[in-house]
C-alpha cells in the first residue's frame, strides 16, 4: 500500500479544505515546492498534488507551483485538477508528472479517458469524487447523476491505473475514511482504488493495513499530516512492516 501525502494548492499556496469548500481554507504552507521536499525527507514514495483552482477553472491555475514541486522532488507526483484536454494531459507528462488524475471530464467525456489511457498506459487515473454515492464534478461544486459504481464500470476495461475514491462529506474533518464504501467499491471492480477523504489517525492506517482492506492500493493523507495528528514516521513504519510481513 502506497501512503500519499496530498498537496492542494489554491492562489499557489498549500492548503486544506473542508469538504471541498473554497469558503473553508486553511493555509499550511506558502511555499508548496518546500513542502514537498519536505514530504521526500519524511520517506514518502509519492505525492498526490491537486490544483482546486483549476479544478473549478477547467483548466491549469496553478502551473507555476506545480512546476516548481515537479522540480524540487525525485519521487513520483500524481497530479489532478482541470485537466480537461488532451493537451493539457500530454503537457503535465512531459513536464514530468507521473500519473494525471481526471475527474470532471470522466464523466462529462468518457472517451477522452478511454483514448487517455490506451495512450499513456499506467499513467491516467480516474478520480471519483461521491458526495451522497452520486459523483461531484467541477470542483466539487456540482453532483452528477451518475452513481460511483457505475462510473467506476464505465473504465473498467479501459486501461486505467487507479480510481481514487473521496468522500467529500468527510473530507478535511479528520473523522475517519468512509472505508467501508470504500472497500465496497474495490470489491465490485478489477481496477486498484486509493482511498481518500478523512484519513485521520494511526488507526485508520492500521485499518487500511487489515485483511478486509486488502484490495485497497494507497490511501491519501491531508490535515491530519499538517496538523501532527498523523505522524509520517510512525505511519510509513506500519506501511513497511506490513509489506515486510506479506
Amino acid at each position: 500500500m502506497i501512503l500519499f501525502p496530498a498537496i492542494d494548492l489554491k492562489d499557489g499556496l498549500c492548503v486544506r479544505l473542508e469538504q471541498g469548500d473554497m469558503a473553508r481554507v486553511t493555509i499550511f504552507n506558502r511555499d508548496p515546492a518546500a513542502q514537498a521536499r519536505a514530504f521526500e525527507t519524511q520517506g514518502f514514495e509519492y505525492l498526490h498534488v491537486v490544483d482546486l483552482d483549476g479544478a473549478f477553472a477547467g483548466k491549469p491555475v496553478n502551473a507555476g507551483a506545480v512546476e516548481r514541486i515537479l522540480e524540487s522532488v525525485s519521487i513520483p507526483v500524481q497530479l489532478g485538477g482541470g485537466i480537461r484536454t488532451m493537451a493539457t494531459l500530454e503537457a503535465w507528462l512531459v513536464k514530468g508528472v507521473s500519473r494525471v488524475i481526471i475527474g470532471t471530464a470522466a464523466v462529462r467525456d468518457p472517451a477522452f479517458v478511454k483514448e487517455a489511457a490506451k495512450r499513456f498506459p499506467r499513467r491516467v487515473a480516474v478520480g471519483l469524487d461521491a458526495r451522497a454515492g452520486k459523483v461531484a464534478v467541477q470542483g466539487w461544486a456540482e453532483t452528477s447523476e451518475l452513481s460511483v459504481f457505475d462510473m467506476a464500470r464505465r473504465f473498467e476495461d479501459a486501461g486505467v491505473s487507479a480510481l481514487i475514491y473521496t468522500d467529500i462529506a468527510r473530507d478535511g474533518l479528520l473523522g475517519g475514511l468512509n472505508l467501508d464504501a470504500t472497500i465496497a467499491l474495490a470489491d465490485a471492480v478489477t481496477l486498484p482504488v486509493i482511498a481518500s477523504g478523512g484519513l485521520s489517525s494511526l488507526d485508520d492506517v492500521r485499518a487500511l493495513l487489515a485483511p478486509r482492506a486488502r484490495k485497497l492500493v494507497g490511501a491519501i493523507a491531508g490535515r491530519a499530516l499538517y496538523d501532527g495528528r498523523l505522524d509520517a514516521a510512525a505511519a510509513l513504519a506500519l506501511v513497511r512492516s506490513a509489506k515486510n510481513a506479506a
